[in-house]
């Protein structure tokens, strides 16, 4: 949780930026991402000169600055005064960041080849020395401090209604996570990562309910450097995404660049045991831009198709998905909708259908969306699919989205865990229930909510119009009589 003061340090620095000329909240998040990432080399470098003066040997054996170069440091310029500090930060630092990726003491991850488009657009000195004032205020060997800043940050993207497409509600994130409960030897994949936000609550998930698996050397390196795996096509998504992963302690992330849908994308075939996602689903593409894999599955040119169809492709048999898709998934009527619909009902495993209110990404997006649950089995397996109407998320469904009582997310979660038991005996006028496969299949694996839950009627009596008329009437008797007594009183 971020405390009230370095909120609201962070709130003036942004309104620094705002006042400065920079009002793009995805700019701001740059600028302060590379000034972190800039102070984490530096403690990095710092920690490896601790460990040569312990050993004696004097020796750094991974340096992050060479010789030279220590004027570049964060614990060097962050002394400076402002126009020196900005001289310095603009002309040598920055182009040192930019080669990160090309020096053998760069940072051991992804990162540092995105950090190779990096550009400096903060303004002014005095801009400069107040970001650099409130980043050196973050108490970096905190990783839980560390990630709740960086999220509060990446909160005023969607709260700007600019670019929050890149967002998911965190919360949404987060019922996502816990109904597919990630385990230490999952591969976790986001094809469409944006800010990493999936992958970061999925490392949140691991590290809580399995702290054990941390401190097995082999499974702490799987953790650090083969579990999570994001792709998307906006370098500076992939800057902000691998930062959220490095500020919430994960070393190593494989965060790159990747359009996944292209022709020319490395496959990843049966590689991946979890996906969580929320792919873009507005538009389409041209045939010839879209792998031939996918099409040789679904035939179509619409987004959201074609990412069902790859993380099909890309789920090892026996994994797990939870994406995020619209309605018309659930009952488009073109040939594409129903192969794909047809294919996790009756060659995969369809596990449920969450579907949410259309007010959960406003203020920004109205559509209704669902959440689809489905496990690759190459082989069928569906018995009965899970559907729940959520009606509430705890937040209010206008564009404010303010707090609100009525929260059907924890229900969700309880009655997932007992879709095998007691939830195949609900009544489909519940907010869930099962329906068995047959009864799909003979819907036209259609999978709206709405064509198999039952409405309950109340059954209410009304008065005959003969008894109505007559209260009408001797209504007007009394009106007329008050009105006959009001003229004698005034005659």
């Amino acid at each position: 949780m971020v405390t009230g003061t370095l909120k609201s340090k962070i709130d003036r620095v942004w309104d620094a930026f705002w006042s400065g000329g920079i009002s793009n909240p995805l700019e701001v998040i740059e600028q302060i991402t590379y000034l972190l990432f800039i102070r984490r080399l530096d403690d990095l470098h710092t920690l490896e000169e601790k460990k040569a003066r312990f050993n004696g040997s004097g020796e750094i054996a991974n340096p992050r600055f060479l010789p030279g170069q220590e004027r570049l440091r964060w614990s060097h310029f962050k002394n400076l005064d402002p126009d020196e500090m900005y001289r310095v930060v603009s002309t040598e630092v920055f182009p040192f960041i930019q080669r990160l990726g090309q020096q053998p003491n760069g940072e051991n991850s992804t990162y540092s080849d995105h950090m190779r488009d990096a550009r400096f657009t903060i303004p002014t000195a005095s801009l400069l020395s107040k970001v650099v004032e409130m980043v050196n205020d973050i108490p970096m060997d905190s990783r839980d401090t560390n990630g709740d800043i960086y999220e509060y940050m990446l909160s005023k993207i969607a709260s700007a209604g600019t670019n929050g497409q890149f967002r998911t509600p965190r919360h949404i994130i987060q019922l996502m996570v816990d109904m597919r409960a990630p385990q230490p030897d999952d591969e976790i994949c986001d094809p469409a990562c944006g800010t990493a936000g999936f992958l970061v609550a999925a490392s949140e998930y691991v590290r809580e309910h399995h702290p054990s698996a941390l401190t097995d050397a082999e499974q702490r390196r799987h953790f650090h450097q083969n579990m999570f795996h994001g792709y998307d096509f906006d370098s500076t998504m992939l800057r902000i995404g691998s930062m959220n992963m490095l500020l919430h302690g994960i070393e190593a992330p494989d965060i790159r660049y990747r359009d996944s849908l292209s022709e020319g994308a490395s496959g990843d075939t049966d590689k991946y045991s979890l996906i969580l996602a929320n792919p873009p689903f507005a538009g389409s593409l041209d045939y010839e831009s879209t792998a031939k894999d996918l099409q040789r599955t679904v035939k179509t040119k619409k987004t959201e198709l074609l990412f069902l169809a790859l993380f099909l492709k890309l789920l090892t048999p026996g994994g797990r998905a939870a994406v995020i898709v619209p309605d018309g998934v659930l009952f488009g009527s073109s040939t594409a909708h129903k192969s794909l619909r047809r294919t996790l009902v009756e060659d995969q495993r369809l596990d449920a259908v969450v579907k949410l209110p259309s007010g959960v990404f406003k203020p920004y997006a109205g559509v209704s969306t669902a959440i689809l649950l489905f496990t690759k089995t190459n082989s069928g397996g569906t018995d009965n699919v899970w559907f729940y109407d959520v009606q509430a998320d705890g937040f209010s469904l206008d564009d404010k989205r303010n707090p609100v009582e009525a929260n059907d997310l924890p229900d969700v979660l309880e009655r997932w865990q007992n879709r095998k038991t007691t939830e195949l005996d609900r009544a489909r006028t519940e907010k869930s229930f099962c329906v068995p496969k047959a009864d799909i299949v003979a819907q036209g694996y259609d999978l709206s909510l709405n064509r198999y839950k039952e409405i309950e009627y109340e059954e209410v009596e009304h008065r005959s119009p003969l008894e109505i008329i007559a209260d009408i009437e001797q209504l007007e008797q009394e009106i007329s009589q008050g009105l006959s007594e009001l003229k004698g009183l005034l005659a």
